[in-house]
């Protein structure tokens, strides 16, 4: 998947928006993909721009399927690559 890193035992992204509204649409919209997973990312906002650090808690904190399926998903929804 474009830009996305393994990093610390996550899977991460930084996205960049154009705005501040748009950044935090992004989140609004990955958060009803999270909560229908109930896996739920790690993330930052600051301005135009999300962070986002994705591992599994009950796995000890490794990176699983279900964290490489929600990236997948969040790639999806983000129209900023």
């Amino acid at each position: 998947m474009p830009g996305w890193r393994f990093e610390r035992d996550a899977l991460a992204k930084e996205f960049k928006f154009g705005s501040f509204r748009e950044a935090i649409s992004f989140m609004v919209r990955v958060g009803f993909e999270a909560e229908a997973m109930d896996h739920h990312p790690d993330w930052a906002n600051i301005y135009n721009r999300v962070a986002i650090r994705l591992n599994t808690h009950d796995a000890g904190g490794k990176v699983t399927a279900k964290d490489v399926e929600l990236a997948r998903k969040i790639q999806a929804i983000s129209w900023t690559g």
